[in-house]
């Protein structure tokens, strides 16, 4: 049997000194979060509990929006809006051809075809290429916020509104990413999608989502999809999913929100002081930051000449770089049946050669980041 591939990487990441796992440090102290998950023990409401009822409120209040809904993943809670608004086989779900893959998969997963869009130079979807990819049969547009770096959302909900076309924003990475007039993320469209996966600027201790929308009608729809269709222990309305935010980990969310404030503050400083350091290195371009929205540095990441070899140069460091990520969503198998191939999307297949990631987390210290400069340093002038 093939095993999990994710703990020879776990186990190669924890040999890195700066690393992008920051969780041994961020729960050393979890007195707090054991005592709410020892009250649910007492109250047994493992699902749909009251921790979770408070996590919904709370998150709501942080991203200025009406109404949230716990859900099992990022991944779930794209699926869960796309169902929830009529999504079925045969639709056409226009989004980005560079994301994480689970973009595109809950669009296949809803029974859509992904048309993708070429991206630009700040890794998000170009706004002046969508209305090209549109047809008869598209019925939703998925924007991605990469790395918490807002789309330009004006006008992508300017085309969706002249074309009938619902928006459902991937927001996985965009917890506190606002734009000029202070709109959230999650405010544009009428869903937004969020991850808690660990490695999230908010996270709890496993999957976990959560969807936000503005909408009362598709609110009450989206809670009966992700618990069976059930509007009461006896009696099913509609049938639906199995998708819950347990009640443990909507605890550990309770705990971990309260921290955000600073989670968010210190990445911008970290990936400022980056930008700072790095913007005369010949051999790097900086993502470019637009004045008018707030970026949240769920990753920090820039192009640089020599790619792969200066991310294997930074791991021999003990640096824990990355590539988040080395191919487009349609040059991967899985994306084979729909037709695309190599040359469709020139943007996403250039740039995803030549991004790399480094820590930018709150837990960096500055001498740390002042190490990562100089052996970035050192790789070009060897």
């Amino acid at each position: 049997m093939k095993k999990n591939f994710l703990i020879n990487q776990y186990l190669a990441d924890k040999k890195m000194s700066i690393k992008h796992n920051y969780l041994s440090k961020q729960f050393q102290n979890s007195k707090k979060i054991f005592n709410l998950i020892n009250n649910t023990v007492k109250f047994n409401d493992f699902t749909l509990g009251r921790y979770l009822e408070k996590f919904e409120t709370k998150f709501c209040k942080y991203q200025k929006v009406k109404y949230s809904i716990g859900v099992g993943s990022g991944t779930d809670a794209i699926f869960l809006s796309l169902k929830a608004l009529g999504i079925k086989e045969g639709d056409e779900v226009i989004t980005p051809a560079y994301s994480f893959y689970a973009t595109a998969g809950a669009i296949v997963t809803a029974g859509a075809k992904p048309v993708f869009v070429d991206i630009k130079d700040d890794l998000n979807m170009d706004e002046n290429k969508i209305e090209k990819k549109i047809t008869k049969k598209t019925r939703a547009i998925v924007p991605v916020h990469w790395s918490g770096r807002i789309c330009n959302m004006e006008k992508i909900i300017e085309i969706a509104k002249k074309f009938k076309l619902f928006v459902v924003e991937d927001a996985c990475h965009a917890i506190l990413a606002h734009d000029y007039k202070k709109r959230y993320a999650g405010n544009f469209g009428i869903t937004g999608c969020f991850s808690m996966h660990p490695l999230k600027n908010l996270n709890v201790w496993g999957d976990g989502g959560i969807i936000t929308t503005n909408n009362k009608t598709i609110y009450k729809k989206l809670k009966l999809l992700r618990n069976h269709g059930l509007i009461s222990r006896d009696n099913c309305k509609i049938y639906g999913y199995n998708s819950r935010l347990d009640t443990i980990q909507a605890a550990v969310g309770l705990e971990m929100i309260k921290k955000i404030n600073h989670i968010t503050k210190k990445r911008i400083e970290n990936a400022k002081y980056l930008n700072f350091r790095l913007k005369e290195n010949k051999n790097i371009k900086l993502i470019k930051e637009q004045k008018k929205y707030r970026s949240v540095f769920h990753l920090y990441q820039f192009y640089c000449k020599k790619r792969n070899k200066l991310n294997n140069f930074l791991r021999q460091n003990k640096i824990d770089s990355k590539i988040h990520y080395p191919k487009p969503l349609h040059l991967h198998l899985a994306a084979k049946k729909f037709g695309y191939k190599r040359g469709d999307y020139p943007c996403a297949e250039n740039l995803s050669k030549q991004v790399i990631s480094i820590p930018v987390h709150e837990f960096i210290k500055r001498k740390q980041l002042d190490y990562i400069i100089k052996k970035i340093e050192k790789f070009y002038n060897s």
